[in-house]
């Protein structure tokens, strides 16, 4: 039977290009697949336009705000479309980086230790106390980045206490509350968690090793800044683990269909929890599809066994 997938790509927030990439890259991938697809902004249009179309299911491509905050997916339960991905209750959990962290800590995995701070806060109780406040109990490197969003926008490393008012600052642009934890020197690693019919299953993680040592916006997104291992050179342990890590954040944060879990494998084997991405990216330089290539998948085929269970729970 063929299926009508909308993919909706695009919106508003900081990451609009790199979203109508992942969306563009799905909508070609599915019509090889020989699926009827839609490729779709969101707009004050999207709603009557989902009532009049009835589209088989949705696709949710959309970085940042809307896409990963559950806004989106609430929209699409009220007007009755099935969609692939994770509840809106549930990607509240994810999208607040510091309650992620929290669930996941309290489930016996190793995150680094954090501090979240409202820009009010500093404002009222005086940043230069609070920093040296902050330093003295967190110690240096830091990673500060934003609460919300991802794709890297507003974080940075501090490796000295001067930098720590700059790295605010650049957070602080992204948002109303920033994350301030232990920087992990290590291995950085994407691991990707699909369901299927027999559960949930980790595929081959992607090492991530920027020429500049930080996986910034730029390394991200600009091909030939970054050289990724699929799957990462990791030991067998090492390796279980991370997979262990990601599948056990997919299940305590109550994620649906696919996720894609951050985290650093430090050089004694552990493996730290960053954050999770309920929409994970799916351009040229993005982590989940070289996972799927890496288990001899092929990313249309996946997206469209992910689409058929999409619609079979709505049945």
């Amino acid at each position: 039977m063929s299926r009508h997938v909308v993919v909706l790509a695009g919106g508003l927030s900081h990451e609009r290009d790199v979203s109508l990439r992942s969306g563009s890259r799905l909508y070609e991938s599915l019509r090889h697949h020989g699926m009827e697809v839609t490729l779709r902004d969101v707009d004050s249009d999207l709603i009557p336009w989902l009532i009049e179309t009835k589209p088989d299911a949705a696709i949710i491509t959309l970085h940042g705000g809307r896409g990963e905050n559950g806004a989106i997916q609430g929209i699409l339960e009220m007007v009755g479309v099935p969609y692939l991905g994770t509840p809106a209750k549930n990607c509240r959990l994810a999208w607040e980086k510091n309650i992620a962290k929290n669930l996941v800590e309290r489930s016996g995995f190793t995150t680094p230790s954090w501090m979240s701070l409202s820009h009010n806060t500093f404002r009222d109780l005086g940043a230069g106390a609070l920093i040296d406040a902050l330093v003295g109990y967190l110690g240096l490197p830091l990673m500060v980045k934003p609460q919300h969003g991802g794709s890297a926008l507003g974080a940075s490393v501090v490796r000295s206490a001067g930098e720590l008012p700059a790295a605010l600052v650049g957070a602080f642009a992204y948002g109303e509350i920033v994350v301030v934890e232990i920087f992990v020197d290590g291995v950085e690693l994407a691991i990707t968690v699909i369901e299927e019919a027999d559960g949930a299953r980790a595929l081959p993680a992607v090492e991530i090793a920027p020429s500049s040592g930080i996986f910034d916006y730029e390394s991200r997104y600009t091909a030939g800044l970054t050289t990724y291992f699929t799957p990462a050179r990791l030991s067998d342990e090492v390796a279980a683990a991370a997979a262990d890590l990601a599948i056990g954040a997919h299940r305590v944060l109550g994620l649906r269909d696919v996720s894609r879990t951050d985290a650093i494998a430090s050089p004694d084997g552990t493996v730290h929890f960053l954050e999770v991405n309920v929409s994970p990216g799916l351009t040229e330089t993005s982590m989940l599809p070289m996972s799927v290539s890496a288990a001899g998948r092929d990313l249309g085929d996946v997206y469209a066994n992910l689409v058929e269970r999409a619609i079979a729970r709505a049945v």
